[in-house]
């Protein structure tokens, strides 16, 4: 063994530590730039999180309001017609038709003389020429200043001059029996057939039930609403055995029709400017109302 120091190995108390190379110092500063920028991008990342989600609660509750807003006019039509089909369950055959059901408001209307009037007239409700005079009266009082505390079944709104001549001709020009030009909307032609119905109940009384046909729940509701408000009326108003009933199917409302007339009744039937086809059967009735729309109507109603 040699005893020179030079080649004595290195002792642990004085370990040498290499300096990095050029390349190394490189990738270092590179990792600690890609670390920030990571670190950057994460925090507007949890930024736009944030926002996002404050946007998504607040287009929420708009879009739950208008949602909201939609249910209930469904559920309002939901729960009438739910009614109106346990009443009708009640009365199936379970009492003989002689007995009177309650009456309808439309009676307090009629006089003494027009309730002795016979049934033949009910026959021939599609010839309106001897109530010319009247018909014609009502229309023009009707376009005056609206009466809002009228008795139920009174018009409590303004017909305006197209609506009072949409009447005209189709009472004294089609004899109560035709399609009229839809007014525009659901609600304008809710107003003309209240017009329509507040002049038939002074006529009839209450040996007359409206019918109304639209295929979209949501159609109904508007006629529901549009006609409580022109004639005041309420949701008791709406059923088989009250003055107005609301059909989705064309079969049906032709079984009720058909069913009325048995018990010597009037049908009056309504149908939504919605509707792009009209049952046959529905034109063998005596009195129908068909609103007709045109082109941009229909377009827009698609969209509805």
């Amino acid at each position: 063994m040699s005893d020179d120091p030079s080649q004595a190995s290195p002792t642990p108390d004085s370990p040498e530590i290499p300096s990095p190379a050029p390349w190394q110092e490189l990738a270092l500063t590179e990792l600690q730039q890609q670390r920030t920028a990571l670190l950057e991008e994460i925090r507007q990342l949890e930024a736009r999180r944030g926002l996002i989600q404050k946007e998504i609660e607040a287009s929420f509750a708009g879009q739950a309001d208008g949602v909201a807003r939609r249910l209930k006019g469904f559920q309002d039509y939901l729960v009438g017609a739910l009614q109106d089909l346990a009443v009708a369950a009640e009365q199936v055959e379970l009492v003989p038709q002689q007995v009177l059901v309650q009456p309808s408001p439309l009676d307090q209307i009629s006089t003494t003389a027009e309730a002795s009037q016979p049934l033949a007239a009910v026959a021939a409700a599609g010839l309106f020429g001897p109530d010319e005079v009247l018909i014609r009266e009502r229309l023009a009082g009707f376009g005056g200043q609206p009466d809002f505390y009228a008795d139920p079944w009174q018009l409590r709104r303004t017909l305006d001059a197209s609506g009072a001549a949409l009447l005209d001709d189709w009472f004294l020009g089609q004899g109560g029996r035709g399609a009229q030009p839809s007014c525009g909307s659901r609600s304008r032609n809710a107003l003309v057939a209240a017009a329509a119905i507040a002049i038939l109940g002074e006529l009839y009384g209450e040996r007359f039930q409206t019918l109304v046909l639209a295929s979209q729940p949501e159609r109904l509701g508007e006629w529901r609403r549009g006609l409580q408000d022109c004639l005041g009326l309420s949701r008791e108003d709406f059923g088989p055995s009250s003055g107005i009933v609301l059909f989705e199917r064309a079969d049906a409302l032709v079984e009720r029709a058909d069913r009325l007339e048995e018990r010597g009744e009037l049908p009056f039937i309504v149908v939504d400017a919605g509707e792009q086809v009209i049952e046959i059967p529905i034109l063998q009735f005596p009195l129908w109302l068909v609103f007709a729309a045109g082109p941009g109507e229909l377009m827009a109603d698609e969209t509805y």
